[in-house]
């Protein structure tokens, strides 16, 4: 049993859209059920210096719409020394904060658990990454404002496509999960999707290319996860093995992060936040919030970090009836 009086919140790992409405979400779910918050800047590396600042609602005014994290993220290498974990106990100890509520993705959870193990830290986690890539829910804050950033940029690059005749191998993130280039693939209507759940690039390139890839059409456009050399490698063998296409690369890159996040992705960073809040009351530790079927789950931090999330390899079925 522990009395919760007060927690702390931070974000950490690579930003994503809707960090911030979640920051709102569980700093005012906290306040309605009378619980201090204590805000945690750079992640890690704040609850380690001390850069701590107590919350009220109105310091969560008007920053549901906002990209970003108003926290801060910071990766934090002594973070992952128990020299420094201790540090950080010592922190909570110090500001009386009873709990944590943390934000971000498998890096980010890997650490909770590890954390709470060793000093046992009540800590819940809301899945904060665009990469999708955590077992136990549906869709992770950021992904869907991703997907469509992705989207919109690649219906420009179709213009270009189109005008000059020309194949076009757009990078995306996702080293190590494919869901955001399937998806973007199929949402912009692009030709193929290359992805590290199949065969490596250079197999998946011999597959497409035997199948006929372009057949009459003027333009391609080839949607490719980071990783393996991504869409540049891909490029240079295609010059080299099929100097007949015209090939050109697009690197996405950060574009895909920032935005305004999407009403989805503001709706489960919502709900995920007050949900946070509410297991904490229950005396839940080490789980993180997920969807499923559009219900809320907790999840333990050693499932929802496993690596092999699968994907719905179907939709590259999808993909290929569709790109004749």
């Amino acid at each position: 049993m522990y009395k919760l009086n007060c927690i702390g919140i931070l974000t950490s790992g690579g930003d994503a859209p809707g960090m911030n409405a979640a920051i709102r979400s569980v700093t005012r779910a906290a306040i309605f059920n009378h619980i201090r918050v204590k805000a945690i800047y750079r992640g890690y590396k704040g609850l380690i210096t001390g850069e701590i600042k107590e919350f009220h609602t109105e310091d969560v005014s008007n920053i549901i719409q906002r990209g970003g994290t108003i926290l801060k993220t910071a990766r934090c290498q002594e973070f992952t020394t128990p020299e420094g974990r201790k540090i950080a106990y010592e922190t909570m100890v110090r500001e009386e904060i009873d709990a944590l509520v943390v934000i971000g993705g498998d890096g980010t959870f890997t650490g909770a658990r590890i954390f709470a193990q060793e000093y046992n830290v009540p800590i819940v986690g809301l899945p904060g990454t665009i990469d999708n890539d955590l077992c136990g829910t549906d869709s992770t804050i950021g992904y869907d404002t991703a997907l469509n950033t992705i989207v919109e940029a690649v219906d420009k690059i179709r213009d270009t496509a189109n005008s000059h005749e020309r194949l076009f191998f757009v990078e995306v993130m996702g080293r190590d999960a494919g869901f955001l280039a399937l998806n973007s693939a199929l949402a912009s209507g692009a030709e193929a999707a290359i992805i590290p759940e199949e065969q490596t690039n250079e197999e998946q390139l011999e597959e497409l290319i035997k199948n006929g890839f372009r057949k009459s059409k003027n333009s391609s456009i080839v949607i490719v996860a980071e990783g393996g050399g991504g869409a540049t490698a891909l490029a240079e063998r295609m010059k080299r093995d099929y100097p007949t296409f015209d090939a050109r690369v697009t690197i996405l890159g950060h574009l895909q992060r920032g935005g305004t996040p999407t009403a989805y992705d503001r709706i489960i960073a919502s709900r995920m936040g007050v949900a946070a809040i509410d297991a904490l009351l229950d005396e839940q530790r080490s789980v993180m919030v997920g969807l499923v079927h559009d219900e809320l789950v907790l999840v333990p931090f050693t499932k929802a970090i496993k690596d092999d999330k699968p994907i719905n390899k179907s939709k590259i079925g999808v993909l290929q009836i569709l790109s004749i």
